[in-house]
């Protein structure tokens, strides 16, 4: 079973609170999608998307779908005023020149020591990693949004990677529905913790090792 609407929509706006105006920001699909709904109606971002659009919106309402307006997933979505078009070589170009300022992926486990696995699934046909490779070793800074345990209970934040990886090391920030995470040169520090957990209960979810920080803030709905 997935997370609930309500846990989706707290993750994306913790994520949401790390981009500023002004900045170039990539999309996973999946919760990372939901991060546009949670910033002010005037912001000055502009949402990045692999297969060549500069500019992404909120979600459309049901009903209000255009279909030739899609995300790197294949998603329904809105322009804001000032989007540009383009193709998919120039939209990769722009990951690999270092010019997007932070991308919002999905993960399937991410080490203590901010490794990324993100782009196959056991058992499923994948069509490959897609831009994550780029995205994971370009960007300059890289936050994962994912559900803290697997469908079988198993943490997803994990001493070591069992899963192919998508890049070593690149991992800044984890934001899961128990609390936030910071990947920093000693390890995993837990920075915020949901108000809806605890601290115990984020030990006994969790594979991988992490310290608390003494300025630990506690996120309110």
């Amino acid at each position: 079973m997935g997370l609930a609407t309500g846990d989706r929509n707290r993750i994306a706006k913790r994520a949401a609170a790390e981009i500023s105006d002004g900045m170039l920001v990539n999309l996973g699909i999946g919760i990372p999608s939901l991060v546009p709904n949670h910033l002010l109606n005037d912001h000055k971002v502009m949402f990045h998307a692999e297969n060549g659009l500069v500019g992404i919106g909120s979600t459309p309402e049901m009903g209000k779908e255009d279909p030739h307006l899609c995300n790197a997933g294949g998603l329904p979505i809105t322009i804001r005023a000032g989007a540009s078009y383009c193709d998919s070589t120039v939209a990769f170009g722009m990951i690999r020149r270092g010019r997007v300022d932070i991308t919002i992926l999905g993960a399937l486990q991410v080490s203590q020591a901010g490794d990324l696995a993100n782009w196959i699934v056991p058992g499923k046909r994948v069509p490959g990693m897609g831009g994550a490779m780029e995205l994971a070793a370009k960007a300059k800074k890289v936050i994962v949004l994912m559900e803290h345990n697997d469908k079988a209970g198993m943490s997803k934040l994990v001493k070591k990677c069992t899963l192919p990886l998508t890049a070593k090391k690149c991992v800044h920030m984890i934001i899961t529905e128990l609390g936030v995470f910071s990947v920093t040169s000693e390890g995993l520090l837990l920075t915020d913790v949901f108000d809806t957990s605890s601290i115990q209960e984020i030990r006994s979810r969790t594979e991988a090792s992490f310290t608390v920080s003494e300025n630990i803030h506690i996120l309110k709905e």
